[in-house]
């Protein structure tokens, strides 16, 4: 490893001395280099942002008229002294890690990431490096997810049910990433796919650029709910228990998280069902993209931090903490650029 690290951590982000820029910085900079759009890691008030072609249509759909210099997948771009590029994170549509090389020396920041393929967002790539610096979002044995398929079987199944029975199902999911790929798990021969605002607007962005999303009604004021019923509603957690859920009669309500894998969180949202499925890596994935990197130096962010650094310690690497401001998938909070 270099004398001189290729990344170093502030207080206002990863930043890169070489190329004098941030990574997901979360205070405000002159160069932001960003993984993708969700708030926590694309914030408002940057002079320059550069991301993948995919992300930076929502971005702007979330920060306004940014400027946003974009790039291809893979394509590399020299910033002063260090070599960029971005490779797809599968965490949502247009996320990506990004890879930093400085004299020979590779470093990885993965952002969030999900290796498993969801069949909407670019699959994940592995990108070989020195040094890694991972989200551990459920870095703890417990967080261990079923195949998607199954999971479609269940979401698919309480939805028939539920719609047998004349109700409505209310689904909460973020507005971006989750609800799309919710969407792309459903049956529509079950009935109709409804979407809260929030959700829909995001829906209007990803249709736009060919991301597959089956079709689906805006909840509006002036819409016949009866005329829908026995449908699905997708919304983001905070619609609910508002006078726009009630609107729903008797529905069921479900809500799709890592976190549902905790009893005592399923308890706390007080759902009728509570379905595991998260758009990032589980415990197996986390340990096996580590591994699989071949990196010298892991550096673990956002998270279970402690247990999962001490563990990684355990199996002979050179690990350590990052303390960042990123937040994961949150387990009792929403994406609060768009109140999801």
């Amino acid at each position: 490893m270099r004398a001189d690290p290729v990344l170093t951590f502030t207080d206002r982000g990863i930043y890169c001395p070489a190329g004098d820029f941030y990574i997901d910085p979360w205070r405000p900079v002159d160069r932001a280099l960003i993984t993708h759009g969700h708030s926590d890691h694309s914030r408002w008030g940057h002079q320059h942002y550069m991301a993948t072609e995919a992300a930076a249509p929502v971005m702007h759909h979330r920060l306004g008229d940014v400027s946003i210099q974009t790039t291809p997948y893979g394509a590399k771009t020299q910033i002063g002294g260090a070599s960029v590029s971005f490779h797809p994170a599968g965490h949502i549509p247009g996320s990506a890690q990004i890879r930093i090389e400085v004299g020979g020396e590779v470093w990885v920041v993965s952002g969030d990431y999900k290796p498993e393929p969801d069949g909407l967002c670019e699959s994940f790539e592995l990108v070989p490096c020195h040094a890694f610096i991972s989200e551990c979002t459920f870095g703890l044995p417990a967080f261990k997810w079923a195949p998607q398929s199954v999971v479609s079987e269940e979401i698919n199944a309480w939805w028939a049910a539920n719609a047998a029975e004349g109700r409505f199902s209310l689904l909460g999911a973020y507005s971006l990433g989750k609800a799309q790929r919710l969407m792309s798990l459903l049956d529509p021969s079950i009935g109709p796919i409804l979407t809260h605002g929030a959700v829909e607007a995001t829906n209007e962005v990803l249709r736009a650029q060919g991301y597959p999303l089956p079709a689906t009604t805006r909840v509006t004021g002036d819409l016949d709910v009866k005329a829908h019923t026995g449908g699905i509603v997708i919304a983001p957690p905070s619609a609910f228990g508002t006078p726009w859920a009630k609107k729903f009669g008797r529905a069921a309500t479900g809500f799709a998280s890592g976190w549902m894998r905790l009893r005592g969180v399923r308890r706390r949202r007080a759902a009728d069902r509570g379905f595991v499925l998260s758009d990032h890596a589980d415990w197996t994935g986390l340990n096996d993209t580590i591994r699989a990197t071949g990196c010298e130096k892991v550096f673990v962010t956002h998270g279970y931090t402690e247990i999962f650094n001490q563990w990684l310690l355990s199996q002979g690497y050179d690990s350590a903490i990052v303390a960042t401001e990123y937040t994961g998938e949150g387990a009792d909070t929403d994406d609060v650029a768009e109140v999801d």
